[in-house]
C-alpha cells in the first residue's frame, strides 16, 4: 500500500480527483485529495488576504496532521509551485513528486512568471475588479473536456484566489532535486499557459543541470487536455501508481 496526495489546480478543488481516487483506494492505496483556502468546499473563505504561502501551508498542514511519510506527491497546474515548496522545506516526506501538467518554476519565479504578457495584464486586472480580489472561473472548454464532463468541471469551480497568482517562490533546486519527478505532459490540446514548461522538463540543463540529477526526472505523455484526472482518471491512476 502507497500513500498519495494529490492537490488541484487553480479555480478547481479536491472534487476533480474522485475519479482517480477511486482508482486508487481501490487498489488498497491510503489516498488524500485536499481543497485550498478559498476554493472548492472552502470557497466560503475566500478573502483577499489568501496568498501562495497559505496554499503551501495548507498542504504542509495534510502532511503533518495525518503523520505521513513516503508520499506520492501529485500536483495539477498551480500546484506545481506548491508541489515545488514541499519538496524544497519537506523533501524526506516524499517518495515520488508528480507534476500534472503543471508549473515548474525556477528559483524566484511566480506562477505568471511564464504567462503573455495580455494573460498576465487580463488576469490582474480582473481580481482588481473583485471585491475578493479573485480570478473569475474561466471557460473549462479550453481544457478540452466535453459533454457531461466540460458540464461538471464549469459548474463545479470556483473563484481563484488572486494573490497566489505573482507571488515568487525561492528554493535550491538541489533539495528539490532529490525527489524523484515526473512530468505528465497533457497533449491533446494543449494548454497554453503551460507551454513554456514542456521544454524545460525536457532540458538536462533546467536548474541549472539539477533538474536531471538528484532522484531523477522522466516525462510521460498523455493525449488529453489539462484535465486528465477528469478524462483520462484510469491512465493517470495507473500513472501515479507506478511512481509508488
Amino acid at each position: 500500500m502507497a500513500t498519495f496526495v494529490l492537490v488541484h489546480g487553480a479555480w478547481h478543488g479536491g472534487w476533480c480527483w474522485q475519479r482517480v481516487v477511486a482508482r486508487l483506494a481501490a487498489a488498497g492505496h491510503r489516498v488524500h485529495a485536499p481543497t485550498l483556502t478559498g476554493v472548492g468546499e472552502r470557497a466560503h473563505l475566500l478573502n483577499s488576504a489568501i496568498t501562495l504561502e497559505t496554499h503551501i501551508a495548507d498542504l504542509r498542514g495534510v502532511l503533518e496532521a495525518e503523520e505521513l511519510h513516503d508520499v506520492v506527491l501529485g500536483v495539477h497546474s498551480y500546484a506545481g509551485m506548491l508541489g515545488t515548496a514541499i519538496a524544497d522545506r519537506m523533501g524526506e516526506r516524499l517518495r515520488h513528486l508528480v507534476y500534472v501538467d503543471a508549473v515548474v518554476p525556477r528559483p524566484g519565479e511566480s506562477w505568471s512568471s511564464t504567462h503573455a504578457r495580455t494573460t498576465r495584464e487580463a488576469r490582474l486586472a480582473a481580481a482588481a475588479a473583485s471585491p475578493d480580489y479573485a480570478f473569475a472561473v474561466p471557460d473549462a472548454g479550453g481544457y478540452g473536456l466535453q459533454g457531461e464532463d466540460l458540464a461538471w468541471v464549469q459548474r463545479r469551480m470556483t473563484p481563484h484566489p488572486g494573490h497566489t497568482y505573482e507571488a515568487t517562490l525561492d528554493f535550491a533546486p538541489a533539495r528539490v532535486a532529490r525527489v524523484p519527478r515526473t512530468f505528465v505532459d497533457c497533449t491533446a490540446p494543449r494548454l497554453p499557459t503551460i507551454d513554456p514548461i514542456r521544454p524545460r522538463v525536457r532540458d538536462a540543463k533546467f536548474w541549472d543541470g539539477q533538474w536531471s540529477g538528484g532522484g531523477g526526472a522522466r516525462v510521460v505523455e498523455l493525449a488529453c487536455g489539462h484535465d486528465p484526472m477528469v478524462d483520462q482518471p484510469e491512465a493517470l491512476a495507473a500513472i501515479l501508481a507506478g511512481c509508488a
